[in-house]
């Protein structure tokens, strides 16, 4: 859902969230920031135009990242989109004024969270994608949450789990097996592709942590840590690909596109219009755009992709989120309340 950007995620990305946060796509999930000073005019759209807007560019992103492999290799796909990213950060940046975050050790932790929610997942959900279709991948992406309330489970997490969410994630794992036909012995599914998208999905609620733990209280901005993030991740990203992949001969009209609009849209535009979002609305509420993701990027492979569709993958993907949405909820165990798990 990336996110920091870079969205919860598709899923930032580099304030540490007081609530839920959306998962970005393809790795771009960021975490909901708690929310800088709100602006003192009013958004000239309304939110559930932004909502929409947010749902449909993350829910197309998977699509996206399915074209661009299809011109270049999976790293330069991730590259391309952590520098159009990083570009579109770095004029918000310029408009608003604001400057990088300063000190080594916010810049030591910030390397870590731009590999676990950046640089790992993107290049993941790009390899996956050669080989499994673009809606696998993004109902793979809506299980971060589940992958989070597990977390929580074996105490990675300050946040205590309730009976409900407990239940959940149960129910959404169980999902999970069905999306991959588990009573036919997984036959005809790609594990390594399908394992690649789940373990993208999974880094994300570890970079969560990770950020909540190490940069609370940094005094910069969202924005500020974002656009930090961004650039390492591209760095990082910068310095791999060269070994494993040769330069393109050609640059392909459509992937090319498809790359810049990726990046661009799904981990610059998206991260700014999440965050105002959360501003307004809160962060409970901009959260739900992950539920609506999967749902898009199905609908998007079909149509667009001509992608083929079995009954139980959009039966498994209701119940996955259906077991998402139970890790999120607010339960109370008993004697104690709990906190929303991000």
């Amino acid at each position: 859902m990336s996110a920091p950007a870079t969205s919860r995620s598709t899923p930032s990305t580099t304030t540490p969230p007081a609530e839920p946060s959306a998962a970005q796509p393809g790795g771009g999930t960021a975490p909901n920031p708690p929310p800088d000073p709100a602006p003192a005019t009013r958004p000239r759209l309304d939110w559930r135009i932004r909502f929409g807007a947010l749902s449909l560019i993350w829910g197309f992103s998977f699509l996206l990242i399915k074209v661009g492999t299809e011109g270049y290799a999976p790293f330069q796909v991730t590259l391309g989109r952590l520098l159009s990213g990083t570009a579109v950060l770095a004029v918000a940046m310029v408009v608003r004024r604001e400057r990088l975050p300063r000190g080594a050790r916010t810049w030591g932790h910030l390397a870590v969270a731009a590999f676990l929610l950046n640089a790992l997942p993107f290049s993941l959900f790009a390899y996956a994608e050669l080989s499994i279709p673009s809606t696998l991948a993004g109902i793979c992406n809506a299980t971060s949450p589940l992958w989070g309330m597990a977390l929580s489970l074996v105490a990675l997490s300050e946040d205590r789990p309730t009976r409900r969410r407990v239940a959940g994630l149960g129910l959404g794992f169980l999902g999970v097996l069905t999306v991959l036909g588990a009573w036919q012995g997984f036959s005809g599914l790609d594990i390594r592709g399908t394992a690649m998208a789940l373990l993208a999905s999974l880094s994300y609620p570890i970079g969560w942590i990770y950020v909540r733990r190490t940069l609370a209280g940094s005094g910069s901005s969202t924005l500020s840590l974002t656009g930090g993030q961004l650039l390492l991740g591209t760095v990082q990203i910068a310095l791999v690909t060269p070994v494993f992949t040769s330069a393109p001969n050609s640059f392909p009209p459509l992937p090319t596109l498809a790359v810049v609009a990726l990046g661009a849209l799904g981990t610059g535009f998206a991260v700014l219009v999440q965050y105002g979002l959360v501003a307004e609305v809160g962060p409970t509420t901009a959260q739900m755009v992950t539920y609506f993701i999967p749902v898009i990027a199905t609908t998007a492979g079909i149509v667009v992709l001509g992608e083929q569709l079995s009954w139980n993958t959009p039966v498994g993907a209701l119940v996955v989120l259906a077991g998402a949405a139970l890790t999120q909820s607010r339960g109370h165990s008993t004697g104690s309340g709990s906190k929303a798990q991000p």
